[in-house]
């Protein structure tokens, strides 16, 4: 009977660890503009194994153009929702580090949690996922013992410290710093509307390899357009108050629905309309580049 009882009572401690350890873990999601040449994003990763090593870490990109925090605020909106609620995500594109901007911890309404120099890479998760709280980061508490006189690798010292406290559970998201008002820094531009018969948009981002020109325009909005496949439409682009292209373009389900060297709308991966040349690089050929500033506007 006291074998019995022995090996009950083992195994019962074996589920507690087992659950203390391996069920609380959540995935820890790295994103950054430092590039993959020098030891930066090991270090970050090193500083997250060392606080667990049970620790599961991705990456979203280290590609981000250096101190793009618009690319930062887009890669980030495109990446989370695939991820389960308790994903911790670490993006660090801080052009800032070392002054006075705030870093912060976003929990979404969909139970994400987003630690981020506060400059405006929160933008748009927090505008879809939404805002539950948020949090500054206790510095005293969440901070690489040892790192106090270092003020530029906050991504290492701060972020990858605390996200990975955050992740393996050593500490709750109450644990992270004090609380804060239920808001994050934005950057401004144009949201998706359909407006006396025209649709404006922006262009976030670049399909980077081809070139081809995305927005944040849904297909679903475009279709209040009325607009049927083979339909021209005019489509207008502009940056800084610059026209880069303006002429009618047809609407295809695929690139071969015009000819090489022609251009074409279409709906893309993530279903927002984008406009490409059919085996050509429609940015390249029209000096488009993306961010809050570059706008669309089509039309019949």
């Amino acid at each position: 009977m006291m074998n019995l009882n022995t090996t009950i009572v083992g195994i019962v401690f074996c589920l507690f660890c087992y659950c203390s350890t391996g069920w609380s873990q959540n995935a820890l999601v790295f994103q950054t503009d430092f590039g993959l040449k020098d030891p930066a994003v090991a270090s970050m990763k090193g500083v997250a194994y060392s606080v667990s090593p049970d620790l599961k870490m991705f990456d979203i990109t280290h590609e981000i153009p250096v101190f793009n925090i618009w690319e930062a605020a887009y890669r980030l909106n495109q990446t989370a929702r695939y991820w389960p609620p308790g994903t911790v995500f670490v993006s660090v594109v801080d052009p800032g580090v070392g002054t006075d901007r705030k870093s912060v911890v976003l929990k979404t309404t969909s139970g994400h949690y987003f630690i981020s120099p506060d400059n405006g890479s929160l933008t748009l998760v927090a505008e879809s996922l939404g805002i539950a709280e948020v949090r500054e980061i206790d510095e005293k508490v969440n901070r690489l013992e040892g790192s106090e006189r270092s003020h530029t690798f906050h991504g290492r010292d701060v972020y990858a410290y605390t996200g990975a406290r955050l992740a393996s559970g050593i500490i709750g998201f109450e644990q992270t710093g004090p609380l804060q008002a239920p808001s994050v820094v934005t950057l401004k531009y144009q949201k998706p509307a359909l407006i006396d018969g025209q649709i404006k948009g922006n262009i976030p981002i670049l399909d980077i390899h081809y070139g081809n020109v995305w927005t944040n325009i849904g297909g679903e909005l475009f279709d209040q357009l009325g607009i049927g496949v083979g339909d021209e439409v005019w489509v207008r682009i502009s940056g800084s108050e610059k026209i880069l292209f303006h002429q009618k373009v047809r609407f295809v389900t695929s690139f071969g629905g015009v000819a090489i060297g022609v251009p074409a709308l279409y709906v893309n991966g993530v279903l927002n309309v984008a406009i490409a040349i059919n085996q050509g690089n429609f940015a390249e050929h029209y000096g488009i580049e993306p961010g809050p500033d570059q706008n669309i506007e089509i039309w019949k």
